[in-house]
């Protein structure tokens, strides 16, 4: 599998075949792929469904950031390293957008 870099014009969005479910406020899935189950928690859960359709990771970087306390750069390296997981675990679909 070829690494893809992530940056800020990079398209993620859900890739299908995980049931979601809320848990006292974090979301929680489990792949059907795998098996395997998954904390996303509060902001990865809003992440989540921030990406049911194709997303930007600029949108997904001003969208946490209009709710959050959080300076641009580290909102973007911690939502960037927590897409990274997500393309690890095979649970997102990543497109450039090299135009």
């Amino acid at each position: 599998m070829t690494e893809m870099k992530i940056t800020k014009s990079t398209l993620v969005s859900q890739k299908p075949g995980n049931i979601v479910s809320d848990m006292d406020g974090e979301k929680v899935m489990l792949s059907i792929q795998s098996g395997k189950y998954f904390n996303l928690g509060e902001i990865g859960g809003e992440i989540w469904e921030l990406i049911k359709e194709p997303t930007s990771i600029h949108n997904l970087v001003t969208t946490i950031q209009s709710q959050y306390d959080v300076a641009q750069d580290e909102c973007e390296q911690q939502v960037t390293s927590f897409l990274n997981q997500l393309v690890e675990q095979e649970l997102i679909m990543v497109e450039g957008n090299d135009k």
